[in-house]
């Protein structure tokens, strides 16, 4: 797959200049202490959890994937912070998670689920290299394309998804017209969103509607030492085109 091999040949360079395998990848005594709970969150996966945290408090701030700031707070703020999104994934659901950046929310989804399929989408080769690299480390059935969500090939390589879930990525309106796209019909966004998410749909609920969204809500869900997550849902009622009418000839994307 082009989107996949573009990543994977430029690999080595970046790996060598900011290898997570040398001392970037070291805990550092400045590494964030270990909260209680990330046992209870992700189970015989907490190990992982915790080496990911160390990637993203050193090669991650390195490369400029986190800010300085975030490192005391990658517990609270982000990585428990994401996986309470888990608890509105059904068993064995497909998930693209697009904009990945640094894994938020893809890859704490993943350690805290292992039953999902993941597929992380991310337009950017550093990031995408980096994604790479901490998911060979770390062992775990993740995918990554490299490309941005509304590209074809990027809709026909992950598309079909039962849930698309972002964190931080866009204003609702353009995330939901990069999602519908990857969505099989009855699947779902699963938007992570800021304080401010119920005014978002209020907002943007006509384009919600022109997209073949319904059912739009918020959830608030809250992991053991973490922040509240915001997550905005809405689920695919009908395929639309661009122009938010129904395609002629088409009942939407088959699921794979």
């Amino acid at each position: 797959m082009e989107v996949e091999k573009t990543m994977k040949d430029h690999k080595g360079d970046e790996a060598s200049r900011d290898g997570i395998g040398g001392t970037s990848g070291g805990i550092l005594d400045d590494t964030p202490p270990t909260p209680d709970s990330v046992e209870q969150v992700f189970g015989d996966r907490a190990d992982m959890a915790i080496r990911y945290v160390e990637f993203l408090s050193t090669a991650g701030l390195e490369r400029g994937l986190m800010g300085p700031r975030e490192r005391p707070r990658l517990w609270d703020r982000h990585v428990l912070n994401c996986a309470a999104g888990a608890s509105h994934l059904n068993d064995g659901e497909s998930v693209v998670d697009i904009g990945s950046g640094a894994g938020l929310p893809g890859i704490p989804l993943a350690l805290a689920r292992p039953d999902l399929a993941i597929t992380l989408v991310e337009p950017l080769l550093r990031r995408a290299t980096f994604l790479q690299e901490i998911i060979d480390v770390l062992g775990i059935d993740v995918r990554v394309i490299r490309g941005r969500a509304e590209a074809k090939a990027i809709i026909d390589a992950a598309g079909g998804a039962d849930v698309v879930t972002s964190r931080a990525v866009a204003p609702l309106a353009k995330l939901a017209g990069w999602s519908a796209p990857l969505l099989r019909t009855g699947g779902r966004m699963v938007a992570l969103k800021g304080s401010s998410a119920a005014e978002e749909i209020e907002r943007d609920s006509a384009a919600l509607r022109k997209l073949g969204f319904h059912d739009s809500r918020v959830e608030v869900v809250a992991a053991p030492d973490a922040e509240e997550t915001r997550l905005v849902i809405a689920t695919l009622g009908t395929k639309m085109g661009k122009r938010g009418s129904r395609p002629k000839g088409s009942a939407g994307r088959r699921r794979k």
